[in-house]
């Protein structure tokens, strides 16, 4: 059996998916085969792998981390939430029926803990390590007797443990003590021990804390990683991740040209696989923001209305808004509009849904001759094409099937004058592609802004992960990380009261 380290954290977001990469890119640059896993995953953004499974994007970019191929072993359930009680489950990179968080967690969940511990066997009997990612918290006490992704899985499969703290939030130490102090004096024996995430400032002053944290847990502290602007991948939780205000824009350099190009995105519910336009935003001169009002829409030289997991909850949304309205102006005044997947569907004439929201005929906003139907089947494609003369590739997430009736063909959608339309995430990241699609929709716009001759999306996903690897080499006790990889918790760590409760 090869090693493996479940990397937990204090809270939500408090960088697990990061470390998890970064661990990943230092190991493989050590010459050691190693995979990303995450046995239960909850996000609206997600990926397709090439046997046409669906996953996480957070563990694929991990894959990529990895330098190998995403595959659905690395996250064999996916929660898709469709509201704030219930969820789509995707088992094995398949849906297998929408479920509420009772249900889930009143059975079902703790039926799926052997297909868990059989795909992260199969990744341990294949690579040389396995890092694995937990999920939230695992102190989440109401939920242990169920769990299958933090302590659940950590004493199944005897994985040591390290718990990831933000503090750049505050109270990190009490998060620390808190998190080992809640669990069992079984789950207690695999938490080897801690790594602080986001630090700013001396760690010469935080030394005295985290050897009184030592005192008070038996645990060492495995490293401080500084705090670093713009590092991170692709965003797990859609649900909770609020993106109102939110902007992304290229740090590499000014525009080419001279104008900046401007690109709004409506903020739609339940909104997935936002990280579309991050290779918009890695373009020098462009930038994305999120937005939830038509006022916002009337400086922007794009609108994007993005994928979502309620179609016609989206719709809806955007016409209570009036951003609908907003959009229909921009685009009787030939103003660029760009729908994706979900998007694309609304700006179509008419949607059929019996399926995700089960609202029969809606009228969509009428700006590109499509209909569109839902199917039970979800369509899982990797497809690649060509569209403005260049090479694009993507993949396809859908239970809308598509009608298009009319326009230029667009990827598999059309386009109308400055409206285009198309169910392809990704697609942004063909370089050549996305070049020329940004010269169209600034000649649309009226803007004298010129994308980059040399911007590889790619290169920039690479450099970022080397820079992940680099906080783990350059900041963690790599020696003893690998020691806890390789060997598993210390033995004799000692029991911090008062433990979970019966």
């Amino acid at each position: 059996m090869s090693g493996g380290l479940l990397v937990a954290g204090t809270t939500s977001d408090a960088g697990k998916s990061v470390v998890t990469a970064g661990i990943c890119r230092w190991l493989v640059r050590q010459g050691v085969k190693v995979a990303p896993f995450k046995a239960q995953n909850m996000s609206l953004n997600s990926f397709v792998t090439r046997e046409g499974a669906e996953i996480g994007r957070a563990q694929a970019m991990q894959a990529q981390a990895a330098r190998v191929e995403p595959t659905a072993l690395m996250n064999p359930v996916l929660l898709k939430p469709g509201s704030d009680r219930s969820s789509q489950v995707v088992l094995m990179g398949r849906p297998v029926g929408e479920m509420t968080a009772r249900g889930y967690h009143g059975g079902r969940q703790q039926q799926l803990l052997g297909t868990v511990l059989d795909c992260l066997a199969e990744l341990r009997g294949t690579y040389d390590a396995v890092i694995c990612e937990g999920a939230g918290s695992p102190a989440e006490i109401n939920l242990r007797r169920t769990d299958i992704v933090n302590m659940g899985i950590a004493r199944n499969a005897r994985l040591p443990v390290l718990v990831v703290g933000d503090i750049d939030r505050g109270g990190v130490f009490a998060s620390f003590f808190g998190t080992v102090a809640l669990l069992s004096r079984e789950d207690q024996e695999f938490v080897a021990g801690f790594l602080v995430n986001k630090f700013r400032g001396d760690v010469s002053l935080l030394e005295p804390g985290l050897d009184m944290l030592k005192d008070l847990t038996g645990r060492r502290t495995y490293g401080v990683l500084p705090f670093r602007h713009g590092l991170g991948i692709d965003e797990e939780d859609g649900l909770r991740v609020s993106l109102r205000g939110a902007v992304r824009e290229s740090a590499v350099a000014g525009p080419v040209g001279e104008d900046v190009l401007r690109v709004a995105v409506c903020a739609v519910p339940l909104m997935s696989n936002f990280t579309d336009v991050d290779a918009l935003a890695a373009e020098p001169g462009v930038v994305v923001r999120f937005v939830d009002r038509a006022a916002e829409l009337a400086d922007a030289d794009l609108v994007v209305v993005p994928g979502t997991r309620g179609t016609v909850a989206a719709l809806r949304w955007l016409r209570e808004r009036g951003l609908a309205e907003a959009v229909l102006r921009r685009a009787r005044e030939g103003r660029p509009v760009l729908g994706i997947c979900g998007g694309f569907q609304i700006l179509g004439e008419h949607i059929e849904d019996e399926v995700e929201s089960r609202a029969g005929a809606v009228d969509g906003l009428g700006l590109l001759p499509v209909r569109v139907r839902f199917a039970r089947e979800k369509t899982l494609t990797r497809p690649a094409g060509e569209a403005l003369g260049e090479h694009v590739e993507g993949y396809e997430i859908h239970h809308g099937v598509a009608e298009v009736t009319g326009g230029e063909p667009f990827l598999d959608g059309c386009r109308v004058g400055a409206v285009w339309g198309t169910h392809w995430h990704g697609s942004l990241e063909s370089d050549g592609f996305r070049r020329a699609f940004l010269r169209e929709v600034a000649a649309a716009a009226g803007r004298r802004f010129v994308p980059a001759a040399d911007t590889s999306f790619g290169a920039l996903r690479e450099e970022q992960l080397d820079r992940l690897g680099d906080l783990i080499e350059e900041h963690a006790d790599t020696d003893a990380l690998w020691r806890l990889i390789e060997s598993g918790a210390p033995q004799g760590l000692p029991f911090i009261p008062p433990g979970a409760p019966a």
